[in-house]
């Protein structure tokens, strides 16, 4: 049932949370333990695809036990994972201007037990998450935005998502809706060129939202 609901949809690794470079030292631990060496370079460029699609990309071929391996090496990091300053107050804020809040991941559903908590949203703030598990392709396919329209009856032509690779600008794209870009995931603004907006992090969105294209959708 179509709404006229306004909404943003999130990202999580990179934009609230802190994690890409960690994801990159598993990435990278993980291809060793299964024999194969692939540059940090090459692995940070990838993060954000979720993983089947990260390791057919860097191998050409499905790896199960590569993928296994890194859910493994990621675990025995996750007590260094932080939530980027303002992260809780910057959701919090869209909510109190009426959108609803909703985040898409990449990551594993079973993940959400512990990101949730680490990004720090008082409860009732976050309406729903989307992640890997919903959807039959991740991140750089538009599936999961697509499933969080759907699912929380959001207007495409009032939503905006959040993201800070070049994977949630193409997916973004790919969805046909207007992409917000973080530099706290690592990756050069040039890159992101794509994105309407640009900001350093969840704190210089929050500090400018008035102004932000989430400003245009209040809800």
């Amino acid at each position: 049932m179509a709404t006229n609901r306004a909404g943003v949809l999130f990202d999580i690794d990179g934009t609230l949370l802190d994690t890409n470079y960690l994801h990159v030292l598993a990435w990278w631990q993980a291809f060793r333990d299964t024999g194969h060496e692939i540059a940090m370079w090459r692995l940070h460029r990838a993060i954000g695809i979720g993983s089947e699609e990260l390791v057919q990309r860097l191998l050409g071929r499905p790896d199960d036990d590569t993928v296994q391996a890194h859910s493994e090496r990621y675990g025995a990091l996750r007590d260094q994972v932080l939530a980027f300053p303002k992260a809780a107050e910057l959701l919090t804020a869209c909510a109190e201007r009426g959108l609803t809040v909703v985040l898409a991941t990449s990551g594993a559903k079973e993940d959400l037990e512990w990101m949730l908590p680490a990004v720090g949203a008082p409860d009732g703030v976050v309406a729903g998450v989307t992640t890997s598990a919903d959807v039959g392709a991740a991140k750089p396919h538009p599936d999961l935005l697509e499933a969080a329209l759907r699912d929380h009856r959001l207007d495409r032509t009032r939503t905006v998502a959040v993201g800070d690779t070049v994977w949630d600008v193409e997916a973004a794209r790919a969805a046909r809706l207007p992409c917000v870009a973080l530099l706290c995931g690592g990756i050069g603004g040039a890159d992101l060129s794509g994105a309407e907006a640009v900001y350093d992090d969840p704190a210089a969105l929050l500090g400018r939202l008035g102004s932000s294209p989430l400003a245009r959708i209040r809800g």
